[in-house]
């Protein structure tokens, strides 16, 4: 229904964490095997999935746009040599995963992978990664960030929406009609 009634938003909450707590379950099944069988501490352990979902956030069901709450992209790497407390913010994309792996497992990275290793930041070595992520979703909708300010383009009806994600994590306000951000 639209607008989203509270009870639509609420059966999908409800659908969706309970498939993360049947997936926290499996997960949970897994280290444990591992621990039983001694292999916990020589194995490197990846968790990730796709981007989220818009679960009533800014009125949207589902994938299909380019804020935050939908291009979040859960990535957990635990494994030997690397700190296990350690959180970043670093920005990567889901192909920087594989030469992560090889560089972390000792293996050379093929020449024709695109994706940059980020095992120095996993290391404690470095804190950034890259300076900007793109995204784009079909032909209606094209983004661009840093670890501060998103910029999203709606080409077709010739949009803009500019967020401080650093201030306004939600992206609730606008600031692309602010006199003070028409360089940005």
């Amino acid at each position: 229904s639209w607008p989203r009634t509270e009870t639509e938003v609420r059966r999908h909450l409800a659908d969706y964490y309970g498939i993360i707590s049947h997936m926290d379950t499996q997960i949970g099944r897994i280290l444990n095997t591992l621990k039983e069988i001694g292999q916990l501490e020589n194995t490197i352990i990846v968790f990730s999935a796709d981007n989220g979902l818009a679960i009533g956030s800014h009125g949207l069901f589902g994938k299909q746009n380019l804020y935050e709450h939908s291009m979040g992209v859960p990535l957990v790497i635990s494994g030997p040599g690397l700190n296990r407390d350690r959180r970043t913010k670093a920005m990567t994309y889901s192909f920087d995963i594989f030469p992560t792996l090889c560089e972390l497992a000792g293996i050379k990275v093929p020449s024709d992978v695109e994706g940059q290793s980020y095992a120095p930041i996993l290391r404690g070595e470095r804190d950034k990664h890259r300076e900007t992520l793109m995204f784009a979703y079909r032909h209606v909708q094209r983004a661009v960030r840093d670890d501060r300010y998103k910029l999203i383009r709606y080409p077709q009806i010739n949009k803009s929406q500019l967020f401080d994600l650093e201030l306004d994590p939600f992206e609730l306000t606008d600031l692309s009609y602010v006199p003070d951000h028409a360089e940005r």
